[in-house]
């Protein structure tokens, strides 16, 4: 035979190649189709792109690392969807770019988190964590109290977001920097955490 097991697993060049071939074909016949079905690439009846505040709070949930311990994608299967609401769908989260789904589930799954809790809640919760979950071992986040947004970052980062395809009109991202103007990034996480899952009734 020209490609014995014994010949392939003995000449690492030709494995590596082999290999990435495979991962390539494989890649492209999974996902390559998913660009092309409607329910993967059309938003959620009344999806809306994150305003200024949202976007700057999805920022810092991303540079504090809290996906490590944190996913956003309820499967679908009774456990999760009597826990934490209606299964996940691609339509939610046409426009997160990257998105935040993740498989990690330290803390819970924050996906339909919006709206559940006040946002005085989140505030403690995020100072220090132990005062409403005492069992927790989330660690406590109080500098964002006193950081402040930074209106030129979320504007450069709109402007990027829009070529992408994000809806976002000129209009939004020159009022970007005043309606962050003055805000924490406590305030900003808050936002953000508070519009998740809420398109989905």
């Amino acid at each position: 035979m020209a490609f014995s097991h014994e010949k392939i697993e003995t000449n690492v060049l030709l494995l590596i190649v082999l290999t990435l071939l495979t991962v390539a074909v494989g890649g492209l016949v999974e996902i390559v189709p998913l660009y092309f079905q409607k329910s993967t690439t059309e938003p959620v009846q009344g999806l809306k792109p994150y305003n200024a505040l949202q976007l700057a709070g999805r920022d810092i949930y991303i540079r504090e690392g809290c996906y490590n311990c944190h996913s956003q994608m309820i499967r679908p299967m009774r456990a999760e969807t009597l826990r934490y609401g209606p299964y996940s769908v691609a339509g939610e989260f046409v426009w997160d770019h990257p998105f935040q789904w993740g498989s990690k589930r330290t803390g819970p799954d924050l996906a339909r988190v919006g709206g559940r809790y006040n946002d005085e809640w989140h505030r403690v919760h995020l100072i220090n964590p132990r005062d409403l979950v005492p069992e927790s071992n989330m660690p406590g986040y109080p500098w964002l109290a006193k950081a402040q947004v930074s209106g030129t970052t979320i504007q450069a980062n709109m402007r990027a977001l829009s070529r992408v395809g994000v809806p976002y009109s000129a209009e939004d991202i020159e009022q970007a920097a005043q309606a962050v103007k003055g805000k924490t990034e406590m305030e900003a996480l808050i936002a953000y955490l508070q519009g998740l899952g809420t398109a989905i009734k």
